[in-house]
């Protein structure tokens, strides 16, 4: 098990807008634990020991100990609420967890690698899926997902079955699911396009040129009979 990030909390903060705006101007974040069947409790963290809580590998799936008072509860970030502007944190849904029990979450999936084969045919990688719903255990879980995109061609696609899960993560998404796929992109279709279109039309002169040519031996050859 990795090394148990503590994160400390208190209790009794008061609920509502206001309150919740007030407390953030101190350099606090309101929050809320839940889960294993307990009421859900109203707490109060620090942004910065957040912060350096959520800043290893794992990232939002770190596994941690929050302690109010003497009590001590191992919990995940279920839900982190950000202004759509500033992007600062405005409200923490923690899960309480059982670390021996498996449990469903979604894990980022981060794309790594340079598509050289796709961008030398000015194509674009499109990816379809941002996330996977696996199931592990708590201390299983891992930060994100990567999937290699270097050896991706134009037209071929990355499924669920050709991410490489980590020992103890599984995932129920159907392994055919699309991930990531290579496409031309609109500019390249209409060059791609283009360059069909003047192709034919120089077969279709260079047949007109030979009909012309072949009427004109048949003309002289009457001739020569005359």
């Amino acid at each position: 098990m990795a090394d148990d990030i503590i994160l400390v909390a208190k209790t009794g903060r008061t609920t509502g807008s206001a309150a919740s705006r007030r407390l953030r101007s101190t350099g606090k974040v309101p929050a809320v634990l839940y889960g294993r069947g307990a009421e859900p409790a109203s707490l109060t963290i620090d942004w910065r020991d957040l912060r350096a809580a959520l800043t290893t590998d794992k990232g939002l799936n770190a596994l941690l100990t929050l302690q109010v008072g003497r009590k001590k509860t191992k919990a995940i970030v279920k839900e982190m609420q950000r202004h759509p502007v500033r992007r600062d944190v405005l409200h923490v849904d923690f899960l309480a967890v059982d670390v021996d029990v498996a449990i469903t979450t979604d894990v980022p999936i981060v794309l790594e690698g340079e598509p050289i084969l796709v961008l030398r045919e000015q194509g674009v990688v499109d990816q379809v899926l941002n996330a996977l719903i696996i199931q592990a255990k708590p201390d299983a879980i891992p930060g994100h997902l990567s999937v290699d995109v270097s050896e991706l061609e134009i037209g071929h696609t990355i499924t669920v079955a050709d991410v490489v899960l980590p020992e103890g993560v599984t995932t129920e998404v159907d392994l055919d699911e699309t991930v990531v796929t290579a496409k031309l992109t609109s500019l390249a279709l209409a060059e791609e396009e283009e360059a069909e279109g003047e192709g034919e039309e120089g077969e279709e002169g260079a047949e007109g040129e030979a009909g012309e040519g072949e009427a004109g031996e048949t003309a002289g050859g009457d001739a020569d009979g005359e």
